[in-house]
């Protein structure tokens, strides 16, 4: 029987930083500028953890965020509401919050409009790419700690903390990534907790933000997976 392979991925300041699991455990770590550098070589991955909203709205927020932050509790600012597919088509910020007032009645995070350029990226990948889920770190390692609640992910304890819980599910993380080690710290946990979470989804036992799934006008589903 093949041992299944998960590759977990998050955005990076480099690009995308990616961790691959072989049967739940470290196989090796990938960097890359873009997803079809990551991705064009993984044919035998059995299913992809994104860090990435994938799964875009007409109109409203999406109900995978809502469901997510409720779940989260204190850490639910970790969780950025998605606007509308159409914002997302606007050039800029202040167009693209204008155009989400005309829509929602509220306007959204210039952080996650910085995100536009990976996010449009990534949809447009997992279109032809039926094994990318979206996946939330934060989410899944609060999922891990049993609902414990952690120090951010940009402090030593809470980094730390991630470390430890990764060892817990028997995802250990070497110092020597190669290229991959230049990418940030807290980069690296989230691809590699993404990663657990894809063993997650391959194996069916993942959980689902909303559940069932919310649907895009394409009858493509919109979840948080963990």
């Amino acid at each position: 029987m093949t041992e299944l392979r998960v590759l977990g991925v998050d955005a990076c300041k480099n690009g995308w930083v990616a961790i691959e699991l072989h049967a739940g455990v470290f196989a090796t770590a990938h960097l890359a500028a873009d997803l079809t550098t990551l991705l064009v070589n993984h044919d035998d991955i059995d299913a992809i953890g994104l860090d990435m909203p994938l799964g875009l709205t007409e109109t409203g927020w999406r109900q995978a965020d809502i469901a997510a932050a409720a779940a989260l509790g204190s850490a639910r600012s970790t969780v950025f509401r998605v606007p509308p597919r159409s914002v997302w088509l606007e050039e800029d910020y202040e167009s693209a919050v204008k155009r989400c007032r005309e829509i929602t009645g509220q306007g959204f995070s210039k952080q996650a409009w910085a995100l536009r350029g990976k996010l449009l990226e990534a949809n447009t990948y997992r279109d032809r790419d039926q094994r990318i889920h979206e996946v939330h770190p934060e989410a899944s390692f609060r999922m891990i700690a049993q609902g414990r609640p952690l120090a951010t992910k940009k402090t030593w304890q809470g980094q730390m903390q991630r470390r430890d819980l990764l060892l817990e599910v028997g995802i250990a993380v070497p110092a020597d990534l190669g290229a991959a080690g230049r990418a940030g710290p807290d980069d690296v946990l989230d691809a590699a907790v993404a990663a657990w979470s894809a063993q997650r989804i391959a194996t069916g036992r993942a959980v689902s933000y909303p559940d069932p799934p919310e649907e895009s006008a394409a009858g493509v589903a919109i979840a948080i997976r963990c």
